[in-house]
C-alpha cells in the first residue's frame, strides 16, 4: 500500500535459503502484519556504491542496495555443542564432514580444536560476505567512494572476507539480534588457521578473530535526533566484544569489554573492512521518513521556486529517478559559504584547485558542486527538511542527519577512520564537513 508504506505478503512466498525483498519500498510494517503474518526483524543498509542508495544495475538476487531480514518458515540457527581436541588431520577432516556446522581452531600442525554446532530451534541465522556461494544470504561488495573515477575505483583485491559475519535473531519476542565474526562456508565450517588470532578463554571455550576483523559501533542514544557517535569495538567469532587491535589484522587481540554485548541496536554500524552496513530495526524504521516523504520534500523545495541570485533562473532538484544526470535547472552550491546558484562558468581562481570557485555573493573561495537530494531514507535520523549539504560531494539532507554523519568516524582501509557521506561514501572535508544551504526565493 503506497499510501502507508506498508506491504502485505503471504508467508508462503518466503523460502528457507533466500531472503526476498520488495523492490522499491523503504519498508515499515504495520502492527497487524508484524504480529500475525510475518515477523520482520530488521534491515541492513550497505554503504556499497557511489549511487546514492541504489546499485547501477538495480537490485539483483542477494546483491542489493538494502537487505531485509524476515523470520524464516523454519528455524535456521545453530548453537555450540560438542568440543573435540584432534591430533591428526584425518580425524579433523572426518569430524568436519559429518554434516554438522563446526568451527575449527588450528593450534598447531598436531592439534586442532573443533567445536560442533547443532540446530537451534529458537533462532534464525543470516550470513553476510563477499562470496556468492549459497550459504551467504547477503552478498556485499567493496565500497567505492563517490569522488573516485573509474580507474581509481578498480579494486584489485578485496579486503572483505568471503564469509564475513553472521547475524543470529531470536525467533521469539523481543527478537534480539546478535552479531558474530565469520560465517560458515559451503562445508558448514569456519576455519581459523595457525596464523589467525585465537585463544582459550578462562571458562575453557575457544574463540578467535577473523583476518581483518568485524567492527561494530552502537550510537549513544539510539538512532534518533539526539544520537551521538559510540565507540568502535571488535566482535569475536563467538560474539564477545573487544577493544580494537593495534592494526586491523594484528594477531594480538584487544582487551575484553565485559560490560558490552554483541546485541545489535537501531543505528548500529557494522564494518567488514571494505564495506560498512547500517542496522535498522523494525521499530526504528517505523519512525523513519519514507521515500514518499523525501519526494514530498523535494517537490516542496521546487514549489518555492528558488532562483539563482545572479542568473535569476529558477532552480529545481531533479527527480529521484534521474539522480545521476545533471540537469539544466540543477541547483549548484559553493560549499564554503552555502550560497546556492544555477550552473555558471565564472569564478575560477588561478591560484586554487580546479574545482574551486569564488562565490559572487560573498567572494568566499571553495568547492562548487551540483546538489543532490539524499535518497536512502534509512540514513535519516529525522524527517526534517533538506537544508544542509555534505562537503565535498553535495548530497543534501536534514540538518540533524547531516550533523550526525559528520561526527561519525567510519573505518577507512585497514588503519584509518574518517567521516563520510552515507549516500556516496565520499570522505568529508571542510570546517564542519557540512554546510547550511542559502537559497534565494523568487523576486516576483
Amino acid at each position: 500500500c503506497p499510501e502507508t508504506n506498508f506491504f502485505f505478503v503471504s508467508p508462503h512466498s518466503f523460502d528457507d535459503t533466500r531472503i526476498l525483498w520488495p523492490n522499491d519500498l523503504s519498508l515499515s510494517l504495520s502492527p497487524l502484519l508484524y504480529s500475525k503474518l510475518v515477523v520482520f526483524y530488521a534491515k541492513l543498509f550497505p554503504f556499497i556504491s557511489r549511487y546514492n542508495g541504489s546499485l547501477p544495475n538495480g537490485d539483483r538476487g542477494r546483491r542489493k542496495s538494502r537487505f531485509a531480514l524476515y523470520k524464516r518458515s523454519k528455524a535456521s540457527g545453530v548453537k555450540p555443542s560438542t568440543v573435540h581436541v584432534i591430533s591428526t588431520p584425518q580425524a579433523s577432516k572426518a569430524i568436519s564432514s559429518k554434516g554438522h556446522h563446526s568451527i575449527s581452531y588450528t593450534l598447531s600442525r598436531s592439534q586442532t580444536v573443533i567445536v560442533e554446532y547443532i540446530h537451534d530451534k529458537d533462532t534464525d541465522m543470516f550470513q553476510v560476505g563477499r562470496s556468492t556461494e549459497s550459504p551467504i544470504d547477503f552478498v556485499v561488495t567493496d565500497t567505492i567512494s563517490g569522488n573516485q573515477n573509474n580507474d581509481e575505483a578498480q579494486i584489485t583485491q578485496s579486503t572483505i572476507s568471503r564469509f564475513a559475519c553472521r547475524i543470529v535473531c531470536d525467533r521469539n519476542p523481543p527478537y534480539t539480534a546478535r552479531i558474530f565474526a565469520a560465517g560458515f562456508d559451503s562445508s558448514k565450517n569456519i576455519f581459523l588457521g595457525e596464523k589467525a588470532a585465537k585463544w582459550k578463554n578462562p571458562d575453557g571455550h575457544m574463540d578467535g578473530l577473523t583476518t581483518n576483523g568485524v567492527l561494530v559501533m552502537h550510537p549513544k542514544g539510539g538512532f534518533t535526533e539526539e544520537s551521538k557517535p559510540g565507540v568502535w569495538r571488535e566482535i569475536s567469532v563467538c560474539g564477545d566484544v573487544y577493544t580494537l587491535r593495534e592494526t586491523r589484522s594484528a594477531q594480538q587481540r584487544g582487551k575484553l569489554v565485559e560490560n558490552e554485548t554483541n546485541i545489535l541496536q537501531d543505528g548500529s554500524l557494522i564494518d567488514l573492512c571494505g564495506a560498512t552496513l547500517l542496522w535498522r530495526t523494525a521499530d526504528g524504521l517505523l519512525h523513519t521518513p519514507t521515500q514518499k516523504h523525501i519526494e514530498a520534500l523535494r517537490q516542496e523545495i521546487n514549489a518555492a521556486r528558488p532562483q539563482c541570485p545572479v542568473g535569476l533562473n529558477t532552480l529545481a532538484f531533479p527527480s529521484i529517478n534521474r539522480k545521476d544526470v545533471v540537469e539544466e535547472k540543477q541547483p549548484w552550491a559553493y560549499l564554503s559559504c552555502g550560497h546556492v546558484h544555477g550552473y555558471h562558468n565564472w569564478g575560477h581562481r588561478s591560484d586554487t584547485e580546479a574545482n574551486e570557485r569564488e562565490c559572487p555573493m560573498c567572494r568566499t573561495v571553495g568547492p562548487y558542486v551540483p546538489l543532490w537530494l539524499g535518497c536512502e531514507a534509512g540514513f535519516y535520523v529525522d524527517a526534517g527538511p533538506p537544508t544542509h549539504a555534505f562537503s565535498p560531494c553535495g548530497h543534501v539532507c536534514s540538518e540533524k542527519s547531516a550533523k550526525y554523519w559528520s561526527q561519525i568516524p567510519l573505518p577507512h582501509g585497514t588503519h584509518a577512520f574518517h567521516p563520510a557521506c552515507p549516500f556516496c561514501a565520499t570522505q568529508l572535508s571542510g570546517e564542519h564537513n557540512c554546510v547550511k544551504l542559502i537559497f534565494q526565493g523568487p523576486i516576483d
